[in-house]
C-alpha cells in the first residue's frame, strides 16, 4: 500500500513539473513577479530606443545661421535655427539648403559643448540640400548603413533642436516611400513619417532603431502646404542626400544631365499589349525644342524602353539614370515607336534649371 501512494505521489509530481515546464504561465500563476529582479528573472524587459540615440544623436548638431545688419555691417544677428548631421571624420555635415540660404556666418553647436563656425562648402536649392564643413578631432559620426532599404512600417526617431529647446527625440514609423506630390518639381521622392519634425528640426537626422542614418528630416506637412495637420512629416533619404553631398564635394556644385522629354508611366492595360519585355517603359508626352532629344529625334508618343543599356522602370528611374549622366557624353536610348524598336544616340546636356 505505501509503495502504491509513493508511486502514485511521485507520479503526480513529475505530472505537475512537466506542465510547469510546457506552459511557462502556470509558473506566475503560483509564484507571481513582484519586485524587479523577478521581473528580469522571467525576461519581462521594457522597450527602449536608447542605445540608437545614444549612438546617433551626439552626431546631430544645432546649426544657428547669422546675418549682418542693414544698418551696421559690423553686426551679426542670429537670424535662423536649425539642425545638421555630422557624416564624416573630416568634418562635413548634411543640412538643409533652407536652415542656411540666406546666412552670412554659419555656427555650428556640437551636443558635447563645441561651437565651431562652419564654411559653406556647396548647396542645391533643387534638393533642399546644403554641405558644411567644421574643424575638430574625435568629431562624432553618425552610424551609415547604405544597404539600409527604408520600408513602410520600419520604426524611426526624428532627432534634431526644435524651437532651440535644445536636442529632443521624437518617435514614429515610416508612413509611407516615394513621396514627390510636395517636391518643387514633382520628381524627389521623400520620405513620409509621423515622428513629429517642428522648427528647428530641419536638417536633423531620422534614424532606424539601430541608430543609422535613414534621412535628413525636411518639412511637415502644415509647414508645406499650411494646414491644420498632425502626423505627417517630410525626410530627404540618406541615399539621395550622400548622393548630392559626392557631387558637392567633388564639383562644388551639383551637375545634372539633362536630355529635354516629359513622359508618363505606362498604364497596365497599354503594358499588357506592349508585352512584358516592354514593362516600365515611358510614353513621351513633350519634347524640349532646344533639348538635346528633340535634336536626336524624339517624338511626342514614343515609349521610352532602355537609356545607356539600363532598362528603365517608370518617369523616377529616367529621372535618376539621365540626371547622373554626365553632360557632353553621348548614350544610346532604346524607344518603341509604332511597335519598332528604334535605338536614337543622345549628347547629354547640362540641366540648368533651378
Amino acid at each position: 500500500m505505501l509503495q502504491f501512494l509513493l508511486r502514485s505521489i511521485g507520479l503526480g509530481l513529475a505530472t505537475a513539473l512537466l506542465l510547469l515546464i510546457a506552459v511557462p504561465s502556470l509558473r506566475y500563476n503560483i509564484v507571481p513577479p513582484s519586485a524587479p529582479e523577478d521581473r528580469d528573472a522571467v525576461n519581462l524587459s521594457q522597450i527602449s530606443f536608447d542605445k540608437a540615440v545614444r549612438k546617433a544623436a551626439p552626431a546631430v548638431v544645432n546649426i544657428y545661421s547669422r546675418k549682418y545688419t542693414e544698418n551696421d555691417r559690423s553686426k551679426l544677428l542670429t537670424q535662423g535655427l536649425g539642425s545638421g548631421v555630422i557624416v564624416s571624420e573630416k568634418g562635413y555635415i548634411i543640412t538643409n539648403y533652407h536652415v542656411v540660404a540666406q546666412a552670412d556666418q554659419i555656427i555650428v553647436a556640437l551636443q558635447d559643448g563645441r561651437i565651431a563656425a562652419a564654411q559653406l562648402v556647396g548647396k542645391d536649392r533643387r534638393t533642399d540640400i546644403a554641405i558644411l564643413r567644421i574643424e575638430g578631432e574625435n568629431l562624432p559620426v553618425i552610424p551609415l548603413n547604405p544597404n539600409y532599404t527604408p520600408k513602410v512600417g520600419d520604426v524611426v526617431l526624428a532627432i534634431g533642436n526644435p524651437y532651440n529647446l535644445g536636442q529632443t527625440t521624437t518617435f514614429g514609423i515610416i508612413s509611407a516611400t516615394g513621396r514627390s506630390s510636395i517636391s518643387a518639381d514633382g520628381h524627389q521622392a521623400f520620405i513620409q513619417t509621423d515622428a513629429a519634425i517642428n522648427e528647428g528640426n530641419s536638417g536633423g537626422a531620422l534614424v532606424n532603431t539601430l541608430g543609422e542614418l535613414v534621412g535628413i528630416n525636411t518639412a511637415s506637412f502644415q509647414q508645406a502646404t499650411e494646414l491644420e495637420t498632425y502626423g505627417i512629416s517630410f525626410a530627404i533619404p540618406y541615399t539621395l542626400a550622400n548622393k548630392i553631398m559626392e557631387k558637392i564635394i567633388a564639383d562644388g556644385r551639383v551637375i545634372r544631365g539633362y536630355i529635354g522629354v516629359d513622359g508618363q508611366d505606362i498604364n497596365s492595360v497599354t503594358s499588357r499589349l506592349l508585352g512584358n519585355e516592354h514593362l516600365g517603359g515611358i510614353v513621351v508626352l513633350g519634347v524640349d525644342p532646344n533639348g538635346p532629344a528633340a535634336a536626336a529625334g524624339f517624338t511626342e508618343q514614343d515609349i521610352i524602353l532602355k537609356i545607356d543599356g539600363q532598362k528603365i522602370n517608370g518617369r523616377q528611374s529616367v529621372m535618376d539614370i539621365v540626371t547622373e549622366l554626365r553632360p557632353g557624353t553621348t548614350v544610346d536610348v532604346l524607344i518603341l515607336r509604332k511597335g519598332e524598336e528604334k535605338t536614337l544616340p543622345v549628347t547629354i546636356a547640362e540641366d540648368v534649371r533651378n
